[in-house]
């Protein structure tokens, strides 16, 4: 277990935009950093960074939270992981205290599979380096693919012996349980029960995690064997999911974010060949069809990407029916192709790093209009054949998101095309008009079976029933009351009360004192309430960083909530509209008395509300007599807070 100090050290340590900026590219907007949220798919950023704050929110899909939790979620891990993940960023020694068994087996299960993969990492890369056939077979390869020394150290290369269990017992003289080697898919487990290894006499691409961690291996052979195939990759695991991965994002991401823009090549030695041309922001989908989770991890870092296609034409046009999904979520997409018979990794070495980079720069156009080139050219005078070829540009302009973009393509593909802007437009407008039908919920039917009839709980008998509008307003408004409460007792409550009348007091327990008669219903402000009191009677007054930290995720989330907005007054509001608007911390008074007079109203209202229907089903005189004595009590106190708030909206 993690010693406090440590713990504290770690969160007083790690700065929550450089923690969420290995994975997410943000950018300033007033006081806060925004982006792409990386836990649901988006684009248009609603994920706020408060660095004075040191927390996270997301106002699309709620998450929140502080670098810890941000790293958890993220990556899976468990809570002393995260930590630890946090002290290796900053270089932080972690002590820790001995723990029970259990805990030490479920925390180190997962753990256990990074290890392994770790292992076998530095093994193929020990024997690429240090063995007789590593160097002769697999370091002879790279070299005569014309890789330098430093980009196979860079990518921790490496070659796996062409026998049948040289990692596996490897793996099991230093102390590595074969479960993990099987769960990793490092070694398969024959029909007679025996381990061998899964990569054998390959040279060796190791895959990493947003974090730089192994997850799986890539091996390529260098048998001219048509039976051998030419590539084995690593089976799905626990940590290792192709469809979420990029090869080599985890070196590429901060010039992706740097540089505004992300290469994507299809291969391993792609990769490798473009770093060496001094090009870092490249990934590759590591030949696998492109998925939309993978478009999604580029997209947190930049929303440009720039495929770098193979000069096959029929892989060309094969590529091209997929890009259109990239389209789909709202990024730029621009197209380089190669001289036919090349792909990045042989131009490269044919040309050179600077001439090869000179070439990409040059050579990049515009995914629709190269698609429109590649096409007409295909389909030469054919009229028919230009027609299909139209229907299909128009198709993959109506999956761009964004309105203008899609009526600059309209206009340049008319010219392209040669035909009429409007004959596009309209063809656009009826392929978007047919989508929406398509993904519009189908009409609610409760007898399918006899379309025309009634739904069958049309007639149930409930009751009266209050109108849905009116019952849900009731509910959000007590419960943004209490909300407000909770809100100012975490912004304010540790600011000393500075109005009249009132001697040396926190503004928390003020608070609390006015709530004497104000019971909440909603469970989770309660609850908090409950808790600061409980604190407060300890002698602690607690802030919002311990409701932050709290051990309930509940009571942090909505402690986050209610502190951060996705809105800001610009900087430019009172200069240009000459209106200038207080800051509430400026006048706490009118904020703190506002909230709980306010509460109370809602609170005093609803009394009335009860009060008035009993006085209408009370039958007995006497009880009558005393129920309109209690009612005009209650009266008398909402007019006492209605003159207040008055007062407050005044002032």
């Amino acid at each position: 277990m993690i010693t406090a100090e440590t713990i504290e050290k770690i969160k007083e340590t790690a700065r929550i935009e450089e923690v969420v900026g290995d994975f997410v590219h943000l950018k300033k907007r007033g006081t806060s950093l925004i982006g792409n949220c990386p836990f649901h798919g988006e684009k248009t950023p609603s994920f706020h960074v408060s660095v004075s704050k040191g927390i996270y929110k997301c106002f699309g899909c709620g998450v929140a939270g502080d670098s810890v939790r941000f790293v958890m979620d993220h990556e899976k891990y468990s809570y002393p992981e995260a930590l630890k993940y946090l002290a290796n960023k900053y270089n932080i020694e972690v002590e820790e205290t001995l723990e029970s068994k259990e805990n030490i087996e479920l925390n180190s299960a997962r753990e256990s599979l990074y290890i392994v993969s770790q292992f076998a990492a530095n093994f193929f890369e020990d024997q690429l380096w240090n063995s007789d056939d590593g160097k002769a077979i697999g370091l002879s390869y790279f070299k005569e693919r014309g890789f330098r020394e430093d980009i196979i150290k860079k990518f921790n290369l490496g070659y796996s012996p062409d026998v049948w269990d040289a990692l596996t017992q490897e793996a099991i003289k230093n102390q590595h349980a074969e479960e993990y080697l099987e769960k990793t898919g490092l070694a398969i487990r024959n029909d007679k029960g025996k381990l061998y290894d899964r990569f054998r006499g390959r040279v060796m691409f190791p895959i990493h995690n947003f974090t730089g961690r192994v997850i799986g291996f890539g091996g390529r052979t260098l048998k001219t064997d048509k039976n051998v195939p030419k590539y084995v990759n690593s089976p799905e695991s626990d940590i290792y999911h192709k469809s979420n991965v990029l090869y080599g994002l985890y070196h590429a991401k901060k010039a992706i974010r740097d540089q505004d823009n992300c290469y994507l090549v299809e291969g391993y030695a792609d990769v490798l060949a473009v770093h060496q041309a001094y090009i870092e922001n490249v990934v590759a989908s590591s030949g696998t069809s492109l998925t939309i989770e993978q478009i999604k991890l580029i997209s947190r870092f930049t929303q440009n990407v720039t495929i770098l296609y193979d000069g096959d034409a029929a892989g060309i046009k094969a590529s091209l029916r997929g890009l259109d999904m990239i389209l789909e979520e709202g990024l730029n997409v621009k197209v380089v192709s190669f001289p036919d018979g090349d792909d990045p990794d042989s131009y490269m070495h044919k040309v050179g790093a600077g001439a090869f980079k000179t070439y990409i720069e040059e050579q990049r156009q515009d995914f629709i209009l190269y698609k429109a080139n590649i096409l007409l050219a295909e389909a030469g005078k054919d009229p028919i054949k230009r027609a299909g070829i139209i229907r299909d540009i128009v198709e993959s302009i109506a999956k761009i998101p964004d309105n203008i973009k899609a009526s600059v393509f309209v206009r340049e593909c008319s010219h392209l095309l040669e035909i009429e802007e409007r004959v596009l437009l309209t063809e656009l407008n009826a392929i978007k008009v047919a989508k929406s039908k398509k993904s519009a919920p189908a009409p609610r039917t409760s007898n399918p079976g006899h379309p025309d009839m009634p739904p069958d709980d049309l007639f149930a008998e409930e009751g009266p029933v209050q109108d849905p509008a009116i019952a849900v307003q009731q509910v959000s408004t007590d419960l943004l009351q209490e909300q407000e409460i909770i809100r100012l007792l975490l912004l304010f409550g540790h600011e000393m009360v500075n109005w009249e009348q009132i001697g040396e007091m926190h503004v928390g327990s003020f608070i609390i004192q006015n709530l004497g008669d104000v019971s909440f219903d909603n469970d989770l402000c309660k609850r908090i309430v409950d808790d600061y009191i409980s604190q407060s009677e300890m002698g602690e007054l607690p802030t919002f960083n311990y409701f932050l930290r709290h051990k309930d995720a509940e009571i942090s989330n909505l402690a986050i909530t209610l502190t951060t907005s996705p809105y800001q007054l610009s900087e430019n509001w009172l200069q240009k509209h000459q209106i200038y608007v207080k800051d509430e911390a400026q006048n706490i008074k009118s904020a703190v008395l506002g909230g709980l007079y306010h509460l109370k109203k809602r609170k005093v209202d609803k009394m009335l509300t009860d009060l008035m229907n009993q006085m209408k089903e009370e039958r007995d005189e006497v009880n009558l007599e005393a129920l309109q004595g209690r009612y005009m009590q209650v009266k008398n106190i909402e007019r006492v807070i209605s003159k207040f708030l008055g007062s407050v909206i005044v002032k």
